[in-house]
């Protein structure tokens, strides 16, 4: 009985002094470094990165989520609402010429990148305000929206995958949901 005593005051003591470990202090916004190594893990940062046949070089950054059980459209990435397309900070997309985006201007520049997903269409949105947390999104700031058809996968992918080709064809895929839009250099 000593003994469990003891062995109990013990681990009340060291609990006692991991509870006074303190973590530095954070920017308004900012996750602890424990916090940020876990988002990390579960949305690992990707990107792609292609020249096209037509000159445009095309860059893309984003965090990449896994469905983990969830159901695109209702448990994420809800149809009919603004979607950060990706986790963490805004997925962002690059381009080093003036283009068209399914054949809608857009100057070269960087933006970040939101969709609005549906059951058969999905909006894509370049907005200009790319440097921010993913789920921060203003609509003043749309530089472009584009419509498009969805794509149906004929095999599920766990982690949400962006893809760009020579073509200029950029591609989101994720569960079986897809969606794809035309990037060419402006004329």
């Amino acid at each position: 009985m000593k003994a469990y005593s003891i062995i109990l005051c013990l681990m009340v003591m060291c609990s006692l002094g991991f509870a006074q470990i303190k973590t530095p202090p954070q920017a308004p916004g900012q996750k602890a470094p424990a916090q940020k190594a876990l988002a990390q893990k579960l949305s690992p940062a990707d990107s792609t990165m292609v020249k096209t046949n037509d000159g445009v070089t095309i860059n893309i950054h984003y965090s990449s989520p896994s469905l983990k059980g969830r159901k695109i459209g209702t448990e994420v990435a809800e149809f009919g609402k603004v979607w950060r397309t990706g986790a963490n900070a805004t997925t962002t997309i690059s381009f080093d010429n003036n283009v068209t985006i399914n054949g809608k201007a857009l100057e070269a520049g960087k933006y970040g990148i939101h969709t609005i997903p549906g059951e058969a269409n999905t909006t894509i949105i370049f907005n200009k305000t790319w440097d921010q947390w993913g789920t921060k999104y203003d609509q003043k700031d749309d530089a472009l929206r584009v419509d498009v058809k969805n794509d149906k996968l004929s095999s599920s992918q766990e982690r949400m995958k962006i893809m760009a080709d020579k073509s200029g064809k950029v591609s989101i895929a994720w569960g079986t949901y897809g969606a794809s839009f035309q990037v060419k250099v402006a004329n």
